[in-house]
């Protein structure tokens, strides 16, 4: 019985505050107890006899033996859960500023120290007797940020400046001095009273300041002189404040409170429905659209939204969805942060809309409203859908206006825009719009020519081989096409499989165009391989000719009409002068005459209503 008492004791002895017995302990349990080997915990006397009620005496110990890899479980999730909470609250705390009630300077404890400005014009400073250096007065200066609030929104950034130095009775107090860019410096004096110096002499204590104001994303050179001051012992360092894009700063500290902006597109009326939320209370806030490079310069609609109004959203008109196009926001306030939005960021391939083509001076143009570093090329695209790029025809773009001189305006010839893997193919002279030329073929006698300016090309015969995907040339020429004119192209040999290859040669970018026959004609003869003839353009004969038809036959019609007027008019004025002159009532017929006798007797006159009738002979 006292073997087993002492054997009791020494497991309270070697137990922990949760009831684990030790490894060593454990060993020294099995040796006398190897029926249960892995037992952990001692149950007391009252579990062991309630234990032996319920189970019986052979049963307790073997439901120990089978719980004990579920307890030992549950205390690790214990554990754990503690860990993970512990860190989870000091990340918690971590996120955001420390909050002070009030500004001040703290010392150690028993050191007496108040503060007071610094004068303008301290005195030079003066060699230490005690061999004073930075590093031995000097031990840890330590620079952060803490944040003072006074309300809602009205939250303002301190500099914490703490100090850890070695105190000697020759040091009674601490010069701290602060100077931003464009500032004056602004020095305050932390002075230790004598007799807390005397008594605290040869220690180290810690002074700690948070009265200097500060701007987000400030810049602050930061100077820790002793007072007196000691020639050489000075401690210099810079310290950059938090920008704005921590959410603290941003929901508390007016300076970065930029609001907070939603949108809805809608891509038919081409709107955009914007909410403001979180905006600096008390102050309108100015919406707008705008393209953004080093500054987002403005894009035509804008908005105003008033304090009092209910609702903060607008509607915004946009042109076009570029990805450099941005909403601003901004509080109505000097020099106020801005937030802005890009709804189309992702939408790269509305940048090479936009290309354009002086058909005057061969020139194409293409100008980007956004910032974007790209390759530009011209190509030809073929009826696979393959854009082959031409021969020195890249340039590179960040931003501004690319131009290509000299392009022939064909419809195979597209432009390529390159952005990174990532390439975009745009044909503007697809739709046949700025064709200057084209090759028609003739039925068995080769292709024509036209052009509606004049040209130069060079026409090559070509001949297809099996073994070889191109196109072989046997012989090449230089034609001259004038305007309007065609000129025909024979094949001097009527052979199967052969091709007209041609080129425009006045341009500098210009796509290569073939034709190819396919038939064989045996019974036409030889002919030259390119001959030139000058032939009219039927379209170009017709129209002048029915033009000046059409000349000829109104001329004629404007002769007929002054000539019937003139007529009528000379009948009319004819006839006012019978009416006036009485004379010439009486009408003698020259013509109607009576034979009498052999002889011509002319009628007798007829003169009004005195007319006498003749008697028949």
């Amino acid at each position: 019985m006292e073997k087993q008492r002492r054997r009791r004791r020494r497991r309270r002895r070697s137990s922990d505050g949760y009831g684990f017995i030790h490894s060593e302990d454990l060993k020294k349990t099995n040796k006398h107890k190897k029926s249960l080997p892995h037992l952990t915990m001692e149950p007391s006397a009252s579990q062991r006899k309630t234990q032996h009620q319920i189970t019986g005496p052979g049963q307790s110990r073997v439901e120990d033996f089978q719980c004990w890899p579920v307890k030992m479980i549950l205390w690790a999730a214990l554990v754990m859960s503690h860990c993970c909470w512990g860190l989870n609250g000091a990340a918690a705390e971590n996120t955001g500023l420390e909050r002070i009630e009030k500004c001040g300077t703290r010392c150690s404890q028993g050191l007496h120290c108040k503060t007071k400005p610094d004068n303008l014009f301290p005195p030079p400073c003066q060699d230490s007797t005690e061999g004073f250096t930075t590093s031995s007065v000097f031990h840890n200066i330590s620079l952060s940020t803490v944040m003072h609030c006074v309300g809602k929104q009205k939250c303002s950034l301190h500099l914490r400046i703490k100090t850890t130095l070695q105190l000697t009775e020759s040091i009674h107090g601490l010069s701290v001095c602060t100077v931003t860019a464009g500032m004056m410096m602004n020095c305050r004096i932390v002075s230790f009273s004598r007799s807390s110096r005397e008594r605290m002499s040869g220690l180290q204590v810690e002074v700690e300041n948070d009265c200097t104001d500060v701007s987000p994303n400030q810049q602050i050179q930061v100077m820790v002189k002793t007072v007196p001051s000691y020639c050489g012992v000075i401690w210099a360092g810079t310290y950059d404040a938090p920008q704005c894009i921590s959410e603290d700063l941003r929901r508390n500290v007016p300076e970065c409170i930029t609001g907070r902006l939603s949108y809805d597109v809608n891509l038919e009326r081409k709107e955009l429905n914007v909410s403001v939320s979180d905006m600096l209370e008390g102050h309108n806030y100015h919406l707008r659209l705008c393209y953004k490079d080093f500054i987002c310069f403005g894009a035509g609609a804008s908005a105003l939204i008033k304090k009092e109004e209910p609702v903060k959203s607008v509607t915004l008109q946009y042109s076009r969805p570029l990805p450099c196009l941005c909403i601003e926001g901004w509080s109505a306030v000097m020099d106020a942060p801005r937030v802005q939005v890009c709804p189309f960021k992702d939408r790269v391939e509305e940048l090479w809309s936009g290309v354009a083509f002086d058909p005057l001076e061969g020139t194409l143009s293409w100008e980007s409203l956004c910032p974007v570093t790209a390759v530009v090329t011209l190509c030809q695209k073929s009826k696979a859908g393959v854009c082959m790029d031409l021969p020195h025809a890249s340039q590179n773009i960040t931003r501004g206006k690319i131009t290509f001189t000299g392009v022939d305006p064909h419809p195979h010839l597209c432009i390529k825009f390159t952005v990174g893997p990532d390439s975009w193919t745009r044909c503007p002279f697809a739709d046949g719009r700025f064709q200057a030329w084209r090759v028609v073929p003739q039925s068995h006698e080769g292709v024509k020519m036209l052009s509606q300016i004049t040209a130069v090309f060079s026409v090559g015969v070509c001949v297809k081989s099996s073994g070889l995907a191109e196109c072989q040339i046997t012989r090449s020429d230089t034609v001259h096409v004038e305007k309007n004119k065609a000129v025909d192209i024979n094949l001097a040999e009527e052979l199967c499989n052969s091709c007209i290859q041609v080129k425009r040669l006045d341009v500098k970018f210009a796509t290569t165009v073939l034709h190819c026959f396919d038939q064989c004609n045996q019974s036409s003869p030889l002919r030259p391989v390119i001959s030139s003839q000058t032939s009219l353009d039927l379209t170009w004969v017709v129209v002048p000719a029915g033009v000046c038809l059409s000349a000829i036959i109104i001329i004629i019609l404007v002769l007929h009409v002054l000539l019937t007027v003139y007529q009528r008019r000379k009948q009319k004025r004819n006839g006012d002068e019978k009416q006036i002159d009485p004379a010439l009532d009486c009408v003698v017929p020259a013509l109607q005459t009576h034979p009498h006798r052999g002889i011509l007797v002319p009628d007798s006159p007829q003169c009004g209503k005195h007319r006498e009738s003749q008697p028949d002979l």
